[in-house]
Formats: structure tokens, sequence, C-alpha cells
């Protein structure tokens, strides 16, 4: 239904290239962002009342699998290839329709409720239609990939792709879903990593990525080991073989980029190349942290990803935006990425890095009306800050988002789902998530 929305009297941090800052009502019509500041007085179908609020852009997350959020607890303090081998690709494998179906809807659920609208999501090899339903249903806006996979040890053979099929089933989601839901839908290549998958495979993604002009979303340089096999498969470095094959360029996003060179700093700055940094979830696998501040200082696109619930325990950017910020001030001093900078980065130049600045990413008269409002009088965020962005960044919490609207659609009012039974997709989330541990012979205690 596309009604009309006033959301009134709250201060608009709009991240428009000026970083103009608002006071006064935006109104809502026709899915898209028809007026910003003043006082409106037009009759409309419904208000919001943003007094004492923020309201945002919704958030843009650049690296999230929706397929692990029922894996949430159940892969903790492990590195990242026994991460994987011991718990992820099991659980993945024992993915059935309706357990990744849960697992994306937990998944968006959270999103929506922690202020992001927009995700760039990698899901597992099987059942990837459902993730396309739920969100289609939800509303939710996301551009989202089946994972890849032809190769690589210890990969269970329900995970473990022939070339070509990997590559038609691909190309079928592609033709089904991608633009979708008016745009709000769209779709991405998602080769896993380097490690787990051929170069066949991977030039044949660059390839037809460009052919059908759509993304491609991946994994990179994210833990040492993993680099030390790319570099004793390929003879070159994690960043340096993906662009051997052409797997750069700025319709591609690398998520994490910690272990890097100056050759390969220096590619993705040529090519373009966005990279989607991840803070909570390289700290929590001990993978290192990746150079940020020299990817901003060498104006490489950086956006930022929860990555998923079984690496992160968490989807919630405003830990992520705090974090990032923490871990450049304690390696670069205070000065290093500032509050400013760690918004834009969590909103339109996550926009950017998925080709959607045109249409989300910041409050402007015109565009797609993906917008949150956040409540700034919490205890945590009291006194009233003198500096709107600054407590955004620093003492805002995902609990505080009360509305959200995506294409214009309000998928939370006052802290509610619209769109989702949240009392009853824990019940069903408990019961898939049992089955499927069930299912994969996973032993969580060691």
């Amino acid at each position: 239904m596309n009604e009309s929305i006033l959301i009134k009297g709250g201060t608009l941090v709009t991240m428009d290239g000026q970083d103009s800052i608002v006071r006064g009502d935006l109104l809502i019509k026709n899915k898209r962002i028809q007026r910003i500041g003043g006082n409106h007085t037009e009759k409309v179908d419904r208000e919001i009342d943003a007094r004492g609020c923020a309201v945002i852009p919704g958030f843009v997350q650049t690296h999230i699998h929706l397929c692990q959020t029922l894996f949430r607890g159940a892969a903790d303090d492990l590195s990242l290839m026994d991460w994987l081998k011991k718990r992820i690709w099991p659980m993945e494998a024992a993915h059935n329709a309706d357990s990744v179906r849960v697992s994306a809807r937990l998944g968006i659920a959270e999103l929506i409720k922690g202020g992001t609208t927009c995700a760039l999501t990698m899901e597992t090899v099987n059942h990837t239609e459902a993730v396309f339903r739920v969100v289609e249903e939800t509303g939710f806006r996301a551009t989202v990939g089946k994972c890849m996979m032809d190769k690589g040890d210890g990969v269970p053979n329900e995970l473990h792709e022939v070339t070509d099929a990997s590559v038609e089933e691909s190309l079928r989601l592609l033709k089904a879903w991608d633009g979708k839901a008016d745009g709000r839908i769209r779709y991405c290549f998602a080769p896993r990593f380097a490690v787990s998958c051929t170069p066949e495979l991977l030039s044949a993604v660059a390839r037809l990525a460009r052919e059908h002009r759509v993304m491609v979303h991946t994994h990179a340089s994210e833990n040492k080991s993993e680099c030390d096999l790319v570099e004793q498969s390929s003879g070159m470095r994690n960043v340096t073989y993906l662009n051997s094959l052409g797997l750069t360029g700025n319709h591609v996003v690398l998520a994490h980029c910690i272990h890097l060179d100056e050759d390969e700093l220096a590619i993705l700055k040529r090519t373009e190349t966005n990279v989607s940094h991840c803070p909570s979830s390289n700290l929590k696998l001990g993978s290192g942290v990746a150079p940020i501040k020299t990817m901003v200082k060498e104006n490489i696109s950086v956006s930022i990803g929860a990555d998923g619930a079984a690496c992160n325990n968490r989807l919630d950017m405003f830990t992520e935006m705090r974090t990032a910020a923490l871990l450049q001030k304690a390696l670069h001093g205070p000065e290093a990425l500032p509050a400013k900078r760690m918004l834009r980065m969590a909103t339109i130049d996550g926009a950017r890095s998925m080709g959607l600045a045109d249409e989300i990413g910041s409050l402007e008269v015109g565009k797609r009306a993906d917008v949150v409002v956040i409540d700034l009088r919490s205890i945590h965020s009291t006194p009233e800050p003198p500096d709107v962005v600054s407590a955004l960044v620093y003492s805002a919490q995902a609990a505080d988002v009360q509305a959200v609207t995506i294409d214009g659609l309000l998928v939370l009012s006052d802290g509610q789902l619209m769109t989702i039974d949240e009392g009853a997709l824990i019940e069903e989330a408990n019961r898939e998530a049992q089955s499927l541990v069930s299912r994969a012979g996973v032993n969580q205690g060691q």
C-alpha cells in the first residue's frame, strides 16, 4: 500500500553532499521522499511523531549471510578455517528450504529492528529461492547471491558443486529475481572465496557479471591461513589473484580485506573495487584489523557489514559503527574515523558500493523512502546530545529505533515489526535451529 507518511518534528540527518542537518518534517509519498524540512500541513494517511528523535537514511549493510542467522551461538570461539569446517559448512549442508526461510526471516527481522533497510547478502549453495521470497514478503531491500563453491578441502558433498551447474543455477536465479518488487530485489554473483572456487568458476563469474551488469560479492584476505592457501595454489596474493581473473571493479564488493600488501591496496584503488569492513566478525574470529585508515586516505571505497550471526552474534549497525571507529582510533589516534565519516560509511557509502546511491543512502527529495527514526531520549543518550551524529555513532543502540520505512512502506512502528510476526518467528526459529543442529550432526562442545 502506497500510503503518505509524515515524519514530524525530527532532526533530519540527511547524509547529502553537504551533510545537511535540518529540523522539521519529512514527507513520504508514492514510495519516495517528497519534502524535507519545514512544517507540513497537508492531510496524510499516517503521522509519526519524531520529536526528540534523529531521522536518518536507512543503514546499508554490505556483507550479510541471512542463511546463517539460525547458527547464532553454535560456532563460537573458533578460527576461520575450523569455524567453516567444523560448524558452518556442516550446518549449511544440513539446511533445507524451511530452515533457510526461517533463518532469513529471523535475520531480516533483526536488521529492520536495528535500522538496516538494505543489505548485500551471500547465502548458501542450496535453497536461495527461499531467501528471495522472504525478502519480497517482508518488504526488505536486498541484493542476494547464491553461494558458489566448486572445490575445497573439507567441503561437504551437499555444498560441493559442479562448475557448470553452479553457474546455471546462478543464472536461473538472476533471471527469476533480479529487479523484482519494483527494483527492491536484485541479484549478485556470490563465489564464496578463492579457496573454495576454481579459477574456471571465478573467471566465468567475472565475465557473466559484466555481461549481465550485476554485482559480484565475495570474501577476500580475511584470515592469514586463507591467504596462505590462495598463494600456495595460485602463486599470487589474494586480491592480486582475483584481479588477474577479472574479479575487481566498481561492481565488486570484497568482504574483509584485512591482510593486504601495498600492491593489493593499489589494485583496489585503481580498479575502484569496494571493500566491506566487518569489524566485530574480524575481532571475534581473531582474523585481525583491516587497514581502514589507509583505505580511506587512498580513497578506496569502504562500507560496513555485520557479516553473519554465526561469527558476530549480532546484525547491529550501531555496534559495527562504534567498533569500527574505536578500532582505528586505538591504532591511529582519536582523530581517525570521526563520527561523521563513520555514519557515511553506514549509509550513503554503502549505497554507493551497491550501485544504489541515486536511489537510497541519503535523505533527499526524489529518493526512495528508506527512512529510520531513532529516539535519542534514552538514558544512554542523555543529556540531549550537542552533536547528533556523534550520538548516533557512539551512544545510540538498536533498541532506540522507533520507526522504519522501506520504499515508503512502514515496516517498523513504535518499535514493533509490521510485516513479521515476531513472537511466532522466535518460536519457529528455536524449533528449526534445534532440528538443523541435529541434522548437521555437529558437536557444539568440541
